[in-house]
């Protein structure tokens, strides 16, 4: 063979041996960097970001409970008398119907239990047994219990409609909570917030690690709101209406809403 073919072929493969090479470490280089970015070579900063809000929704449950004998239809329509009767005046007090919810209604029997255990005899230290077969508990009653949901957004009427539902048939009234219908822009501002210390604390530690801020690997968010709770009771069950009684002054206060967010960079 000529040796200028020879050596020309040589440098050839030599140079395709180069390339090769040079390829495959470039792609095992990104693959790995794919899957596993910046293995050992990353950190991670969290922070807090705080954004209060004006509560515009005031929720809270009504329970209507009727407690009776064994006659079961005339309870259950007692019991939806006083329940349709407070719905309709909390509908009266403008709350529309897409803010009222039926959560539960549930009919419960009440047994009565026979003692049939062993049986002494005054003066006598034997135990005796009655020799009779011990009978079924039966059922002597029912409870009917409906728990209704209602949302208020008129401030003005909570007071209210928490002291007229008892009067107009429910037996109690709980869980008072002032929340935010619709949080995604009070979240947006906490989040915002967040991201903006959390930024600033990484290229406050990389700064004092003397390193430089790679790409953002990741980025995680937990988050979590603190409402305003009260609680009112009115008790009233299996006696009459309860009498009128003074609507209480009902505060919204605030709704802080607090989002924590994780940042993952890349160390260069």
């Amino acid at each position: 063979m000529d040796p200028i073919v020879k050596n020309r072929l040589a440098y050839t493969a030599m140079f395709a041996l180069v390339a090769v090479s040079f390829a495959s470490w470039g792609y095992v280089h990104v693959f790995s960097r794919s899957v596993e970015p910046s293995n050992f070579r990353s950190f991670s900063v969290s922070a807090d970001g705080d954004a209060v809000a004006i509560p515009d929704v005031a929720a809270f449950t009504f329970e209507v409970v009727s407690e009776g004998g064994t006659n079961l239809a005339d309870l259950q329509q007692a019991n939806t008398q006083k329940t349709n009767g407070a719905i309709a005046f909390v509908k009266e007090k403008g709350v529309e119907a897409k803010d009222i919810k039926t959560q539960s209604y549930n009919v419960e029997p009440r047994y009565q239990y026979f003692n049939c255990g062993p049986i002494y005899r005054e003066g006598e230290t034997n135990i005796y047994s009655s020799g009779l077969p011990c009978p079924p508990s039966e059922i002597v009653g029912y409870t009917v219990r409906t728990i209704v949901s209602i949302k208020v957004r008129n401030f003005e009427e909570v007071g209210a409609i928490l002291s007229g539902v008892v009067q107009n048939g429910a037996n109690s009234v709980s869980g008072l909570q002032f929340t935010v219908d619709d949080p995604t822009m009070v979240e947006n501002e906490a989040r915002a917030e967040a991201i903006a210390k959390a930024k600033e604390k990484a290229e406050a530690l990389a700064d004092a690690g003397e390193f430089r801020l790679g790409r953002l690997l990741s980025i995680n968010e937990s988050n979590g709101a603190v409402p305003y709770y009260d609680r009112l009771y009115a008790e009233g069950i299996g006696g009459g209406m309860p009498t009128a009684a003074p609507a209480p002054v009902i505060e919204a206060g605030s709704q802080e809403f607090q989002i924590t967010m994780t940042l993952t960079y890349e160390i260069r």
